[in-house]
């Protein structure tokens, strides 16, 4: 990349980047790294900030011969950056959920056995909220663990609300497959509430 006195625009820095410019890489990541903190914090604590800015600006040089941006790269980060805000409070929210739900149930919980049935429990669900596909793990988390209405999703993510009826539906339809075997557990702690 020759650097003129104009400076170069994001598109032109990303097709550089593609390219496997290391200096336009690095512009992008000085340009940007301090505004996607920033607008981070505003979903998630300053170090979780940090890591979430770091792993998309990875992600996004790692995955740069395949990743095609349709919008504007600016418009590209900070929805990413939302994204695995929402992903990393999801989590979040899902442990702590699932910690409350079984903390005053099981008292002596380090001493039975079936905590460790628990445990895999929790890794279970987590694992298989993180295999569904992302228009549809992004629509579950959004209505069970912030409890939107499936109208306030549609809307923020400007679409119908059948299509995040149809994307919940289909998500459950998968975790029931995937959880199958724990099935009578996961009714047994539902119940519990």
């Amino acid at each position: 990349m020759k650097l003129t006195s104009n400076p170069l625009t994001d598109k032109q820095l990303y097709a550089a980047m593609q390219q496997g410019d290391k200096k336009a890489f690095d512009t992008l990541f000085i340009k940007y790294y301090a505004m996607l903190c920033a607008y981070a914090q505003s979903f998630v604590s300053f170090e979780d900030a940090e890591e979430v800015v770091q792993d998309i600006m990875l992600w996004m040089w790692e995955n740069r011969k395949t990743n095609d941006i349709e919008s504007s790269l600016h418009h590209y980060l900070f929805r990413a950056v939302k994204n695995k805000c929402f992903t990393l409070i999801n989590r979040n929210s899902l442990r702590f959920q699932i910690v409350s739900i079984l903390t005053p149930e099981i008292q002596g919980i380090f001493e039975d056995p079936d905590f460790y049935i628990l445990e895999e429990l929790t890794q279970k669900v987590e694992k298989a909220i993180l295999n569904l596909p992302e228009s549809y793990r992004i629509a579950f988390e959004m209505h069970r663990f912030q409890n939107k209405t499936y109208q306030d999703i549609a809307t923020e993510l400007n679409v119908s609300s059948k299509t995040i009826d149809y994307r919940i539906q289909q998500a459950l339809k998968q975790l029931r497959t995937e959880l199958k075997d724990y099935l009578p557990l996961l009714l047994f702690l539902a119940s519990a509430q």
